[in-house]
């Protein structure tokens, strides 16, 4: 058996989206995103994709980068996936050793990982100096055969149910909520310095992104309310993120948004609904467990303090 770590290769893609979906069930991975996340990563996320090669042919890949959208400086990130047929045989120590000292080079001194809530995932993680902080719950929803709610007959005055696709010529309010929202979403590394520029390139312009599928509600000609959709190509819809801006809290617009968007999935020909979201949200956890979502997999945030353990 020969092991090789090295940097991703555009014509990678493919067998690292299927990696990816083989891992971890939940993940929307399609080819053009993987390549997509490489290409068009802003200089300072530091972003490397390292793979791992057993006798030639892919059997992991880990994702290293700076926090960049965090105002806390020296925050990385690196969660190794190893396919289920090669777990077991220095795949995911190789790929996260690699992994940290790219980051360490950049300079983290923070690093966080995320672990399947599973024996053999948590004790590589301990075992690694990682520990951990946050549980995070992985949901999933039939949505060919969900009795989804249906839309309002009317909505209340001045609110509006549009698509991201709208914003086409001018999609920054969109991002200012999506900023405001996530800075307040429950998190060790906070999503408050993320610049308009970069939500470009990794959100709006991300082949996964599905525009006509995202959800936006407008009161009075402002954004106020937005559920972001991936989708694969292949049936699966997930939600990467609902949320509310402050503003607007407690109307059930991130109630709206979501059923519109999922109505729009279903329509579109989706069958699978997938969502996270963190143990402590228990809001949005509320909202899915109303449309039918239900546990699939957990996780955990796991932190490790660079040159230490």
């Amino acid at each position: 058996m020969t092991l090789t770590v090295r940097d991703f290769r555009p014509a990678d893609a493919k067998a690292v989206a299927d990696l990816r979906r083989a891992s971890l069930p939940f993940l929307i991975s399609t080819p053009q995103g993987v390549a997509w996340q490489v290409a068009g990563a802003p200089r300072a996320q530091q972003l490397r994709l390292f793979v791992a090669e057993l006798d030639g042919r892919i059997a992991g890949s880990v994702t290293s980068c700076l926090l960049h959208e965090s105002s806390t400086p020296g925050q990385g990130s690196a969660t190794p996936q190893v396919h289920p047929d090669h777990r077991g045989r220095g795949v995911g120590g190789a790929l996260l050793t690699a992994a940290e000292e790219h980051l360490t080079a950049a300079g983290a001194t923070r690093l966080f990982a995320w672990a399947v809530d599973e024996p053999g995932p948590l004790a590589f993680a301990e075992r690694r100096g990682y520990r951990r902080t946050r549980p995070s719950h992985c949901l999933r929803l039939d949505l060919a055969a969900a009795d989804l709610p249906p839309l309002p007959a009317s909505l209340p005055p001045g609110v509006r149910l549009r698509t991201a696709a709208d914003f086409g010529a001018d999609p920054s309010p969109l991002f200012a909520a999506e900023s405001e929202a996530a800075a307040d979403e429950p998190s060790d590394a906070a999503a408050d310095a993320l610049a308009y520029e970069h939500w470009l390139r990794t959100v709006w312009e991300h082949p996964d992104i599905d525009l006509d599928l995202t959800a936006v509600v407008t009161v009075d000609g402002e954004v106020a309310a937005y559920s972001l959709a991936t989708t694969d190509g292949l049936g699966r819809y997930a939600s990467s993120g609902t949320g509310t801006r402050r503003a607007f809290r407690g109307r059930g617009l991130a109630r709206l948004a979501k059923t519109h968007s999922l109505l729009r999935a279903r329509d579109a020909g989706c069958t699978e609904a997938f969502t996270g979201n963190d143990a402590t949200n228990a809001p949005m956890l509320a909202i899915n467990r109303a449309f039918g979502y239900r546990p699939f997999a957990g996780e955990w945030r796991c932190m490790r303090e660079l040159g230490q353990g």
